[in-house]
C-alpha cells in the first residue's frame, strides 16, 4: 500500500459497501445543499458527542478520518473527572492514553442522514480508532459491533423493536442569568418547567390530541429521516409519552434509538419544550418511564425468525435458551439496562416494572415477557427492565452477549411464572450500587466486554454513586424529596437525558 495512503485506506477500515455509501453521502450533500455535517459518536453514557464539519472537512474525513480528543471518556454523568489524564495510561490501563490524546473519528457513511429541523445540516455516526488503526476499546458502538459480529459468526442476527417512554414539559423559565451554571461534578440548574397535561389517563386520545402540536414536528422529522415510526401513545402519567418503532436489525436499531432521542430533545428545545428520557423526574405527579426492548434472533442466511414456538411451547428451544441467558446474566447486565441512580425507582412490586429475574407469557410484571405463540412469525421477547436513559449500544450489546451465551450453553430459563411479583427466584439489583457490585464481580461480562472496559465503567459509575451518597447524607429528610426523587437526581439527569 502507498505510503501516502490516508488513515481509512491505510488501515483498511471501509468495506466496499461503505465506500459506495461514502460516495452516496457526497451526492446527498449536493442534492440537499448540505453545508455542515455533524459527525457524532455515542459516549459511555449514550450521549452523542462530536463536531460539526464543513462540507470540505467531511469530504476529507471520508479518507483521513477526523481527529478529536478522547477527553469525554474521563467524565462521569456530571463531567466529574474520574481518572487522572496525566498518568502514563490516563488511568485506563490502555497504553498511550496519558495526556488525553486524540482519537480518530471514522464516519460510517451508511448512517448519513439529513436533519429536517436544521437548515443545510446532516448527521453521520462515527466509530473511534486509536492512532494505530485499532478500534478504541471503550467506545460503546465498538462493543456492540463486536457482539453482533460474534452473533453473526454463529449465523444469527439480532432483530430489535424499540418502545420507549419519555416526558414532555413546557419551559417556563430557562433561568439563564439567574441560575448556577454548574462545574465539573456539579450539574447546572435545570430550567423551570411545567407539565403539558394533567391526570392519569392511559391511552386517552384527548390527552394525545392536547399535545399534538408539540408532537407533529417530531413525527414529521422521524419519518423524513427514514426511521420506521409506528406510534405515539398517551402513556400512564401526565406529560408522559410512549413512542414505538417497527423492527430493525443489528446496529441500525441502536443508531435509530440515538437518532430518536436526539430528534425529540432538539426539536422540543427549539419550540420551547424540554423533553426528558430521565426515568422519574422530581416533578409532582410524574411516573417512571421505561424502555421496553423487543428482540428476536433470526437466521442470518434466510431471515427466518428462530424463536417461533411449536405446539405447546412458549418459545422455540432456541428462544427459551435465549431467555435463559438473559435471566442468568440479568443482575450484572443491570448496569447496562438501568445505568442511573434514578432508574432503580422503577424496580418495585406491582409497578409494571420487574423486580426479579422472571419470564412469563404476555405478562407485564415479568422481566422477559413472551409475545406470540405457535406459528406466529412475529414471536419474540420483550425485556421490560430497561430505563429510557439507557445507552442503546450497551443495552443491546448486553442482550446479544447474554442471549447468545444462553443459546450456546443451552441455559434453561426455568418454568414460566404465573405471578412474577411473588416468584421465588433471585431479585434484580435494587440500586445502582448493587448492580455495579454485581458487574464488578461478574466473570461473564468481563470475558465478553473485557476487563479494561468493565473496570472503567465500574469506576465511572462509582464516582456518580459517591456524589449521590454524599448529597443524601447532607439531605437525609426523604419527605422533602419531590415525587420521592431527590433534587440531586433531577439536577443530574433531567436535562442531560
Amino acid at each position: 500500500m502507498s505510503g501516502s495512503a490516508k488513515f481509512i485506506e491505510r488501515h483498511g477500515l471501509f468495506t466496499p459497501a461503505q465506500a459506495e455509501a461514502a460516495q452516496r453521502s457526497l451526492e446527498l450533500i449536493e442534492q440537499h445543499g448540505i453545508e455542515m455535517v455533524r459527525i457524532v459518536w455515542p459516549d459511555q453514557h449514550g450521549l452523542l458527542r462530536g463536531k460539526a464539519l464543513t462540507k470540505a472537512a467531511y469530504t476529507s474525513a471520508l479518507s483521513a478520518g477526523s481527529e478529536i480528543t478522547m477527553a469525554p471518556f474521563f467524565f462521569d454523568s456530571a463531567n466529574a473527572i474520574v481518572l487522572n489524564p496525566f498518568t502514563p495510561d490516563g488511568g485506563f490501563a490502555i497504553p498511550g492514553l496519558g495526556g488525553s490524546p486524540n482519537v480518530t473519528m471514522v464516519p460510517d457513511p451508511a448512517t448519513f442522514t439529513v436533519l429536517p429541523w436544521v437548515a443545510k445540516t446532516a448527521v453521520v455516526f462515527a466509530d473511534l480508532y486509536l492512532n494505530d488503526g485499532s478500534p478504541f476499546p471503550l467506545a460503546p458502538r465498538t462493543i456492540l459491533r463486536a457482539q453482533l459480529d460474534r452473533l453473526a459468526s454463529h449465523d444469527y442476527r439480532l432483530v430489535s423493536g424499540i418502545e420507549m417512554e419519555w416526558h414532555l414539559t413546557k419551559v417556563l423559565d430557562d433561568l439563564l442569568g439567574k441560575c448556577s451554571l454548574g462545574a465539573p461534578g456539579s450539574p447546572a440548574d435545570p430550567p423551570l418547567v411545567a407539565p403539558v397535561a394533567r391526570g392519569y389517563n392511559y391511552l386517552l386520545l384527548d390527552h394525545l390530541d392536547e399535545i399534538d402540536d408539540a408532537l407533529i414536528p417530531i413525527r414529521e422529522a422521524l419519518q423524513a429521516m427514514g426511521l420506521p415510526l409506528r406510534s405515539f401513545d398517551d402513556e400512564w402519567a401526565p406529560s408522559q409519552v410512549e413512542t414505538t418503532f417497527d423492527v430493525m436489525e443489528g446496529m441500525a436499531a441502536a443508531d435509530a434509538a440515538s437518532l430518536f432521542k436526539m430528534a425529540v430533545k432538539q426539536i422540543s428545545k427549539r419550540r420551547g419544550y424540554l423533553a426528558s428520557f430521565m426515568c422519574t423526574p422530581a416533578i409532582q405527579g410524574f411516573y417512571a418511564s421505561g424502555w421496553h426492548l423487543h428482540t428476536s434472533i433470526a437466521d442470518a442466511k434466510t431471515g427466518e425468525n428462530l424463536m417461533v414456538p411449536g405446539a405447546g411451547e412458549a418459545l422455540s428451544e432456541l428462544g427459551r435458551h435465549y431467555v435463559g441467558g438473559q435471566l442468568a446474566h440479568g443482575a450484572p447486565a443491570s448496569v447496562f439496562t438501568t445505568p442511573t441512580v434514578n432508574g432503580y425507582r422503577r424496580r418495585r412490586p406491582y409497578s409494571l416494572a420487574p423486580d426479579r429475574l422472571t419470564w412469563a407469557h404476555d405478562n407485564r410484571a415479568a422481566m422477559m415477557r413472551v409475545i406470540g405463540g405457535p406459528g406466529d412469525q412475529a414471536s419474540h421477547v420483550e425485556n421490560r427492565v430497561g430505563e429510557s436513559a439507557a445507552n442503546p449500544y450497551l443495552y443491546m450489546a448486553s442482550q446479544v452477549a447474554a442471549g447468545l451465551d444462553g443459546i450456546l450453553n443451552r441455559t434453561s430459563p426455568g418454568p414460566l411464572s404465573e405471578d412474577p411479583y411473588s416468584a421465588e427466584v433471585p431479585q434484580l439489583p435494587a440500586t445502582l450500587a448493587e448492580a455495579v457490585d454485581s458487574l464488578e464481580a461478574d466473570p461473564f461480562f468481563r470475558k465478553e466486554f473485557g476487563d479494561v472496559f468493565v473496570d472503567y465503567l465500574v469506576a465511572v459509575k462509582r464516582c456518580e454513586i459517591s456524589r449521590y451518597d454524599a448529597w443524601v447524607a447532607e439531605h437525609p429528610d426523604a419527605e422533602s424529596y419531590v415525587n420521592g426523587v431527590t433534587d440531586w437526581e433531577h439536577r443530574e439527569y433531567f436535562e442531560l437525558f
